[in-house]
C-alpha cells in the first residue's frame, strides 16, 4: 500500500498541478477577455464622450444658426418693408417724372411761343430803330438846312446892320 499511497499522492499532486494549470489558463483567458472588454469599454466611453461633446457643439451651433435664421427672417421682413417703401417711392417718382416731363413739354412750347414773340418784338424794335435812324438822319438834314438858313439870315442881318450903321453915320455926318 505504500506504493498506492505514493502513487495516489503523486496522482493527486499531478491532478492538483493540472488543476492549477487549468485554473491559471482559465484566469489568464478571463483576464485577457476582461482587458479586451475594458479596452472596448474605454474606447466606447471615449467615443461616447466625443459624441457627447460633438452633440453639445452641434447644439450650440444649431442654437447659433437658429438665432441667425431668426435674424435673417427679421431682416427679410424689414427688407420686404424697405422694398415695398422703395417701390412706392419709385412709383411716386415715376408719376412725378411724368408730370414734370409734361410740364417740360408745356414749358418748351411756351418757350417756343415766347421765343417767336420775342423774335417778332426784336424785329419790330429793329424796324423801329431803322425808322428812328432814318428820322434822325432827316432831322439832322433839316437842322443842317435850318442852320444854313439861320446863318444866311444872320449874314443878311449883319449886312443890314452894317448898312444901317453906315446910313446912320452918313446921316450923322451930313449937315443938318
Amino acid at each position: 500500500m505504500k506504493n498506492f499511497q505514493q502513487n495516489l499522492l503523486v496522482a493527486l499532486a499531478l491532478a492538483l498541478c493540472g488543476l492549477c494549470v487549468w485554473q491559471w489558463y482559465f484566469q489568464n483567458t478571463l483576464r485577457q477577455t476582461i482587458t479586451l472588454r475594458d479596452q472596448a469599454l474605454y474606447k466606447l466611453s471615449s467615443d461616447l464622450q466625443g459624441y457627447t461633446n460633438s452633440i453639445n457643439n452641434m447644439d450650440a451651433e444649431i442654437n447659433g444658426l437658429e438665432s441667425r435664421v431668426g435674424e435673417l427672417k427679421e431682416q427679410a421682413v424689414s427688407n420686404g418693408e424697405v422694398i415695398v417703401t422703395q417701390e412706392r417711392e419709385v412709383l411716386r417718382l415715376q408719376s412725378t417724372a411724368g408730370i414734370l416731363s409734361n410740364e417740360i413739354d408745356q414749358f418748351e412750347s411756351v418757350t417756343n411761343i415766347l421765343e417767336t414773340q420775342l423774335q417778332a418784338a426784336a424785329d419790330g424794335i429793329k424796324k423801329q430803330n431803322d425808322a428812328i435812324k432814318e428820322l434822325v438822319g432827316q432831322r439832322d438834314e433839316f437842322v443842317r438846312k435850318y442852320n444854313d438858313s439861320i446863318k444866311a439870315r444872320n449874314e443878311l442881318t449883319e449886312k443890314y446892320n452894317a448898312l444901317v450903321d453906315r446910313i446912320n453915320k452918313l446921316q450923322a455926318a451930313a449937315p443938318k
